[in-house]
């Protein structure tokens, strides 16, 4: 990728509001299918996308490369990156390790991402998002994946408190179908799809969009297919100096969420809150220091 952190995808998103109606067409094509849309020959992107080679041409260099060639090797190397597996991304960092303790260095790598991911979410969509899944007419589903089904059972405990008519959708494919059962349109399913995106995720997202659901995916900067059915998609950076990728903006999305969500439904939830007090004291869950 480039030096600034930058996906193609981020590029096209960037200059959408500068290209013409040809180069529109065929942005919204690469994205469509991307990255592999733009892997195969120049004239086949032009004749998929249905516009001129030239246009590709000119588009390819507005978003500042010298070349097709150029565009397509930085392709290629977002597609490497994201199939990397948790010892590739290590032997891949360490290699070029910069100095300084582990605790600057992966602070430094949250902090970039943060400011990357904040600067592609489009707050209009943000709150929309939130809208959906503050509005209690519509049950809510929260999905998770082998690893993110930690942060979507942190979503789903807030909005336990927050909200009534909810679900936690567990990891386990094979109980998909007892969920689907009860979904109806304008339900929302909150997803989460990080890299080595998982099929099970995608066949539970195609089920719920057959059967009219809204679809609002966390997914990192490389896109989880999903996106391709999602209402709204939110990309968040991870690479971190780490085997593992990083929750940590993921995270923040969530939290930023949960208070946006509770302000929606402030009188409810405080008394919701209030009553799962009263209930805690009952059960003498927590102790009293007074």
């Amino acid at each position: 990728m480039s030096g600034s952190g930058q996906t193609i995808s981020d590029r096209i998103q960037e200059k959408l509001d500068d290209l013409t109606r040809a180069e529109r067409q065929l942005a919204l094509s690469i994205l469509e299918n991307y990255p592999a849309s733009g892997l195969g020959p120049l004239s086949k992107l032009a004749a998929d996308a249905e516009v001129s080679v030239p246009t590709v041409a000119r588009m390819v260099q507005k978003l500042g490369f010298k070349g097709y060639p150029d565009f397509q090797a930085e392709l290629r190397e977002e597609l490497h990156a994201k199939v990397r597996g948790p010892i590739a991304k290590h032997d891949t960092w360490a290699e070029a390790a910069p100095s300084g303790h582990i605790l600057n260095r992966f602070t430094e790598a949250v902090i970039e991402n943060t400011r990357l991911t904040l600067g592609q979410i489009d707050p209009v969509a943000f709150d929309k998002a939130c809208a959906l899944v503050a509005d209690q007419s519509r049950h809510l589903y929260v999905v998770g994946g082998r690893i993110t089904h930690t942060v979507a059972e942190y979503l789903f405990l807030h909005m336990q408190v927050i909200r009534p008519n909810l679900t936690h959708v567990e990891s386990t494919s094979n109980t998909w179908p007892h969920y689907l059962l009860n979904a109806q349109e304008g339900d929302v399913f909150v997803i989460f799809d990080m890299r080595r995106y998982e099929n099970n995720t995608l066949k539970l997202a195609e089920l719920a969009h057959a059967r009219g659901a809204k679809i609002i995916l966390f997914t990192d900067q490389w896109r989880s297919p999903v996106h391709q059915l999602a209402d709204y998609s939110f990309s968040c950076r991870i690479v971190v100096p780490s085997a593992w990728d990083s929750m940590a903006t993921t995270m923040l999305l969530v939290e930023t969420m949960i208070s946006a969500v509770q302000d929606l439904n402030w009188d409810q939830t405080k008394h919701r809150m209030q009553e799962l007090e009263d209930l805690f004291d009952q059960t003498k869950l927590f102790r009293k220091f007074t």
